[in-house]
């Protein structure tokens, strides 16, 4: 909080920006640069999208949504870390597994797995977007297994729904069994084995939500889509439609809108960061680190045997982000924004002494 509050404040330092020509200056505040501040990700979004683009492969790919049953969210909101590993797992398992399956596809799928944990009103929310190949690499690496119907359809959600499930209840228990879950507040009562064998026989009876979007048109419009689920947080300022003492007002969907008291809003808001050094974007199957350098090559030659491949370096130069706010913007951060001719020249700012608020 402390870092969203003091965004682009005095307390962070700044620059001066002076155009030598005509004189103009004009001060800028330094960003807190924190993961979970709505005001920080649009540069660092666009560098994300720009490198995840040198690996896109150009065919069809699939939005996968996997979600949790309510009766699971108490014990997630205790486990964080624990609860997110295994919900990662459980989803990129029961992909790579129906997509191993012969009788389905026979291949390697390559998915881009990015977790969020809120929904519209803020509530705790936990969910996998996957993004995932329209196909996969042969297991004897081959050839390439388009998704059937000509990459229009990927596999039954009702299908998929049930292995996850089965997955992750499965991951769940072995947890419980092992002592690697903490049991507080509302599940508190789970600790005892009776009671957690209890909910899961109830969630195994009980259908769970799995839905795959239809196939994207092309490789570029697959990570510009994804990156406005990569580095999204909780609530963006544009929603935002009043904020007063007695209430924060902001829009949800379907034109609608909520207002919580501002505590409440503060405390939700918290609900969905994440724990310190918690990674949000995964990639697995062709897509994973082990992977890139070989299979993946070998599944972009099957589908674009022509094409020449690059050699990049080991250590490639990054776009400086003025230059990527240029690309992105048309703005010249070099050029005055007045005149236009002169240079602009940059003068640091004294950080402010202010510290942050006590917590102890």
């Amino acid at each position: 909080m402390h870092h969203i509050e003091t965004c682009r404040t005095a307390v962070l330092g700044g620059h001066v920006d002076a155009c030598h020509s005509c004189g103009h200056r004009e001060i800028s505040y330094n960003s807190c640069r924190d993961r979970h501040c709505p005001k920080c990700q649009c540069l660092r979004q666009a560098r994300w999208v720009s490198q995840r683009m040198e690996r896109v492969l150009p065919i069809h790919h699939f939005h996968a949504v996997f979600t949790v049953p309510q009766e699971l969210k108490p014990l997630a909101l205790h486990n964080r870390v624990r609860f997110f590993e295994l919900l990662f797992a459980a989803a990129s398992r029961t992909l790579l597994a129906l997509g191993r399956d012969p009788h389905r596809l026979g291949g390697l799928l390559g998915i881009t797995a990015v977790l969020h944990t809120w929904s519209r009103t803020l509530a705790f929310h936990p969910h996998l977007h996957c993004i995932v190949t329209g196909g996969g690499l042969a297991l004897d690496g081959r050839r390439w297994v388009a998704a059937p119907g000509r990459g229009r359809f990927l596999f039954p959600v009702k299908v998929m729904a049930r292995l996850f499930r089965a997955q992750l209840l499965a991951a769940l228990a072995r947890a419980h069994r092992r002592g690697e879950l903490q049991f507080a507040g509302s599940c508190a009562p789970l600790a005892h084995p009776a009671a957690f064998a209890r909910l899961k026989d109830h969630l195994y009876r009980k259908p769970w939500v799995v839905y795959c979007k239809p196939p994207f048109g092309g490789a570029r419009q697959v990570f510009h889509y994804l990156g406005r689920y990569t580095h999204r947080v909780g609530i963006s300022n544009q929603r935002f439609i009043a904020i007063a003492p007695s209430g924060v007002t902001f829009a949800t969907k379907n034109g609608e809108c909520a207002t919580l008291a501002p505590d409440e809003f503060i405390r939700r808001f918290l609900l969905h960061v994440l724990p310190a050094g918690f990674v949000k974007i995964r990639h697995y199957g062709l897509l994973a680190a082990s992977r890139v350098h070989r299979q993946l090559a070998e599944a972009r030659h099957l589908l674009e045997p022509a094409r020449v491949t690059e050699v990049r370096s080991d250590h490639p130069v990054l776009i400086t982000w003025r230059d990527l706010l240029r690309d992105l913007t048309g703005i010249d951060l070099t050029r005055c924004p007045v005149c236009g001719r002169g240079t602009i020249v940059r003068h640091p700012l004294p950080i402010a002494a202010l510290d942050p608020p006590d917590t102890s």
